[in-house]
């Protein structure tokens, strides 16, 4: 079958900045073999698993690839880091665009249940103590997914702020005011008085709710956005929940899921 039967599930333009960052094949020193699957194909095939959330046996007939080859390559170039090098090619579009608004981030998490169990898992408290996991999401003031994480699901939220936001800049010029995050909000779970002298330390302003003192519903008028934010990831069928037992191939559709919510936002500039 055609091109045009499955190239509905991959947003126009969004295969060119994918292309550069694909491993070329590795080819069989004794020669022969089957003729290689388009890599082109194979991108929209992991794009569906994850948009749809369908075992990998599942793979609609259109795609002409098996269920071993599809998931073989995404097993190859999540190890190769194509998904969140992906990720970060988009943000570097959008920050060029200057779309990007690191004035405030965002800082929240949300539990995803871990029906496979595996690495980073553990008893959800907010779920019976059944396994399940804590996606972290790091995003600008508009929403913008800037960096995702993973933790088991009875890892205090807290504990994911520093990895979240150490190292953070967008663009080329990491040594620049404005490639740094200038003010962070959380909730309360991230109330801690340690995360704050880290945060001054690093020149970037606390908006994090005081326990006992800030009210939710004055706050809530700058941290929605990151429940939109979360929102639209768990949107991806294959995040929620996780059916990966490996914490890197979830991760990676989560670097991928995280890629095509700011690609959504780049592709609204050229409309």
């Amino acid at each position: 079958m055609g091109r045009g039967t499955w190239s509905w599930i991959v947003p126009d333009g969004l295969w060119e900045i994918a292309k550069p960052l694909i491993p070329p094949s590795k080819v069989r020193p004794q020669g022969g073999g089957t003729q290689d699957t388009p890599d082109e194909t194979l991108f929209a095939a992991n794009i569906y698993v994850l948009v749809s959330g369908c075992a990998w046996r599942a793979l609609p007939p259109c795609f002409g690839i098996s269920k071993s080859t599809a998931h073989r390559r995404f097993l190859i170039w999540s190890r190769a880091g194509v998904w969140g090098r992906l990720h970060e090619a988009v943000l570097h579009r959008l920050d060029d665009a200057g779309l990007i608004d690191v004035s405030r981030v965002v800082l929240d998490s949300a539990h995803v249940r871990a029906k496979k169990g595996g690495e980073l898992t553990g008893p959800s408290p907010v779920d019976r103590g059944k396994p399940g996991s804590k996606m972290h999401v790091l995003s600008d003031a508009n929403g913008l997914p800037l960096r995702v994480g993973l933790s088991a699901a009875n890892t205090h939220d807290s504990l994911g702020l520093k990895p979240m936001v150490a190292h953070f800049h967008i663009g080329h010029e990491s040594h620049s005011d404005h490639s740094k995050p200038q003010r962070l909000h959380a909730d309360k779970a991230y109330d801690v008085p340690d995360l704050r002298q880290w945060l001054h330390s690093r020149h970037i302003g606390v908006r994090i709710a005081r326990k006992g003192i800030d009210s939710s519903e004055r706050l809530g008028r700058r941290r929605w956005v990151i429940e939109r934010t979360l929102s639209w990831l768990t949107g991806y069928r294959r995040l929620s929940p996780r059916y990966e037992r490996h914490p890197r191939n979830y991760l990676a559709f989560l670097g991928l899921a995280a890629a095509l919510c700011c690609y959504k936002r780049l592709g609204k500039l050229a409309m």
